[in-house]
C-alpha cells in the first residue's frame, strides 16, 4: 500500500521549506497543510500534541507514525528510502 505524507506548515518556518524542499528531491508526494491559513489545520496540530511546524504524518494502511520537527534520518527510515 502507499504511504501518504501530509505536513502542517507555516510560512515563516525555515524547517518546514527544508522539508518539502528534501521531500522533493527525493520523489516524496505530500498533502501541504498551512496552519496560518487554516484553523483547522491548528487545531489538528494542536491535536496531534505539537507546539511548532513542520509536523508530519505518515500514514500506511492501518498504521500513522507522527514526526515532529524536520527529522531526516527518522523520515527515511518510516518512507523507507535507506
Amino acid at each position: 500500500m502507499k504511504q501518504k505524507v501530509i505536513i502542517y506548515t507555516q510560512e515563516t518556518c525555515s524547517p518546514c521549506f527544508a522539508e518539502k524542499e528534501w521531500l522533493t528531491s527525493k520523489q516524496i508526494p505530500f498533502e501541504e497543510r498551512d496552519i496560518r491559513k487554516n484553523p483547522q489545520y491548528m487545531n489538528e496540530v494542536i491535536d496531534l500534541g505539537a507546539s511548532a511546524t513542520p509536523v508530519t504524518v505518515i500514514m500506511d494502511g492501518e498504521s500513522k507514525n507522527i514526526v515532529l520537527g524536520f527529522k531526516q534520518d527518522e523520515l527515511e527510515s518510516l518512507l523507507q528510502l535507506g
